[in-house]
């Protein structure tokens, strides 16, 4: 295992670190690396004060990715990845792009920000199943959004506090916000109510998903959606750090090769 890539990933994405824990040790490496990219990108946004400069630091990215050899910590073990196979390029671009759309933080639709989610958290289900070797990743998709989601209802007041909304207008309209008064007042009933819609948005995903058979070398890219199903059941008492009835909970669906339970 590549123990600086481990490391980060235990840092910044500890949730995902520890499901990729019950991977094929084999492929671990090519997850973890995977993970630790995203990481990379997910900072394009939370570090640069505009879109522009976040859009820049992911075009450095698109050029790691498409093949321009770049010394970094990540960098490296991820061209390294893309040329032995270990990782689909391809992927990785489509996840770029669905954060290039995110750096402009304007969902226009649901249609919109649904689509947004299955390519990006939904593509990085996808390409870690191509990892794990699932001969059909795409079906990984939306647990990897409903993830997404889940991570939203756990962030979002943080990015509110930042001036940020990745929430579509056209549902914040329902309930009479915009997205500057949802920035303004993210504790707001009206606030609450557009994310108890978010929710349901999650677990309908987790809801079909549920019915999909999973095989168990690719288990790993779906764990996160255990975690998923637990935070989107019990908002708005989100729990941080992580307890033990998350680990075991991880645990057990690794071991039975159940993420869900049937539909």
């Amino acid at each position: 295992m590549n123990e600086a890539i481990a490391a980060l990933v235990r840092r910044h994405d500890p949730d995902r670190f520890l499901t990729a824990l019950f991977a094929p040790s084999q492929r671990r490496d090519a997850l973890l690396t995977l993970y630790a990219f995203n990481h990379e990108l997910a900072r394009a946004r939370e570090v640069a004060s505009e879109p522009t400069l976040a859009l820049i630091r992911l075009q450095w990215w698109r050029e790691v990715v498409e093949g321009e050899a770049k010394r970094h910590e990540i960098a490296s073990p991820l061209s390294e990845a893309i040329a032995t196979g270990a990782l689909d390029a391809t992927r990785l671009l489509t996840i770029i792009e669905a954060r290039e759309t995110e750096a402009y933080a304007d969902f226009e639709t649901l249609a919109d920000w649904r689509a947004w989610l299955l390519a990006g958290a939904g593509g990085l289900a996808a390409a870690a199943a191509a990892a794990l070797g699932a001969a059909n990743p795409d079906i990984f998709r939306p647990f990897g959004a409903a993830y997404g989601i889940a991570g939203l209802t756990r962030t979002t007041g943080t990015l509110a506090a930042q001036g940020t909304c990745l929430l579509p207008r056209d549902l914040l309209a329902t309930h009479d916000l915009s997205p500057e008064a949802f920035i303004d007042n993210p504790g707001s009933p009206a606030a609450r109510a557009v994310q108890q819609d978010m929710i349901r948005e999650g677990q309908n995903l987790l809801a079909n998903a549920a019915k999909t058979p999973i095989p168990r070398t690719a288990l790993a890219a779906a764990l996160p959606a255990v975690l998923a199903r637990r935070d989107l059941a019990r908002w708005p008492s989100i729990v941080t750090p992580r307890r033990l009835g998350d680990r075991l909970a991880v645990t057990a669906a690794a071991l039975s090769g159940r993420i869900l339970p049937r539909a």
